[in-house]
């Protein structure tokens, strides 16, 4: 993924005015304070270098991961034409970045966030967008812990937000959050961490009687629920050069990896099944992690006799649905002698 052009200007211009090694200091600090998996007893942003380093080392990551989640919604609700957005926790806005890239029916976008500078930095970099919604939108601090109504939209999003709360103020903000919406898409590191509470987040959005889109193919108990696996997915954003002076790194890219759950009020049918892993592919055979409706985690062997099914599978990707078409009887069969019981 390439970060949109606007938004990589926008970030060198913000950076300029603070010097490097702030800058270096700041990186260091709360990237530290981001593997520490206990609540944060106080805003993690606390200063304006700290708020200009997390959007110029961490917005291109989580640009990735909410522009991929959502379009893997976004496939299975083509219909999907968003006028209203409310962001919960957007900080400098890289949610709606991500929204406003995939969906330019947006016209109304709210941001709402406890740290004041930041809020102050994503109407900055947002000022000189070509969408009319991203100029527009209303940037607004709240309290997390006044649990005031959110208010209606069309899609909510919450993006690693949920780490720095209690657990009881996770339940809430994600109930809170479900009240007047009709999508909610809620995105978290892709750690053990961060799948339990996109579990317990999952559980509250069924609750609510929303109906879990993407990334799950059923309603049912997670198959990794239990044990030392756990659901995550990745996407590929290739860094700028300021990302690379940032994070002291040579390579061209970064892997983000996350974890999501996105559920909707409006029917939209599920993926028949989920790509958990990087498929393998051999000559004449591909492996496939799938997370069925019906059957949990299992494997799948496509060998090149399936035809259609096989060129399909030398295409898909870690996160893509399968089968490829929704249709029950496109499912692939099993290849003779080959066991696609259920893979825990």
């Amino acid at each position: 993924m390439e970060l949109p052009v606007e938004l990589v200007e926008a970030l060198d211009r913000a950076c300029a005015g603070v010097p490097q090694r702030q800058l270096a200091a700041s990186v260091e600090r709360l990237i530290a304070r981001y593997r520490d998996p206990r609540p944060a007893a106080s805003p993690i942003l606390a200063s304006t270098a700290d708020v200009t380093a997390y959007a110029a080392y961490r917005m291109p990551a989580t640009w990735a991961a909410v522009r991929s989640a959502l379009e893997r919604f976004a496939d299975r609700a083509p219909g999907f034409r968003p006028g209203t957005m409310l962001d919960i926790g957007g900080g400098t806005g890289a949610a709606l970045w991500a929204a406003a890239d995939l969906f330019p029916s947006l016209a109304e976008v709210t941001i709402l966030d406890q740290v004041e500078e930041a809020l102050r930095l994503g109407h900055e970099l947002a000022a000189g967008a070509t969408t009319a919604a991203m100029r527009s939108a209303a940037w607004r601090r709240t309290s997390f812990a006044a649990r005031e109504p959110f208010g209606a939209a069309d899609l909510v999003t919450i993006s690693y937000v949920l780490s720095e709360l209690s657990a009881a103020d996770q339940a809430d903000l994600v109930a809170r959050s479900a009240e007047g919406a009709d999508v909610v898409a809620i995105i978290e590191p892709g750690t053990p961490d961060g799948h339990r509470r996109i579990l317990a987040a999952r559980d509250i959005l069924i609750e609510a009687e929303l109906t879990v889109v993407a990334p799950c193919p059923h309603q049912h108990v997670c198959p990794l629920a239990e044990g030392t696996d756990w659901c995550h997915f990745s996407t590929r954003i290739n860094r700028t050069s300021l990302h690379r002076r940032l994070k002291g790194g040579e390579l061209g890219h970064e892997d983000e990896k996350f974890c999501y759950v996105i559920a909707s009020r409006t029917a939209h049918a599920p993926a028949p099944g989920r790509i958990l892993r990087h498929p393998v592919k051999r000559k004449g055979l591909v492996t496939l992690q799938v997370c069925t409706a019906d059957d949990g985690m299992r494997q799948a062997l496509v060998s090149k006799r399936h035809g259609a099914a096989y060129r399909g599978a030398r295409d898909v990707a870690w996160g893509d649905a399968w089968p490829i078409s929704p249709r029950a009887a496109d499912r692939p069969p099993a290849p003779e002698g080959i066991d696609q019981s259920k893979h825990r």
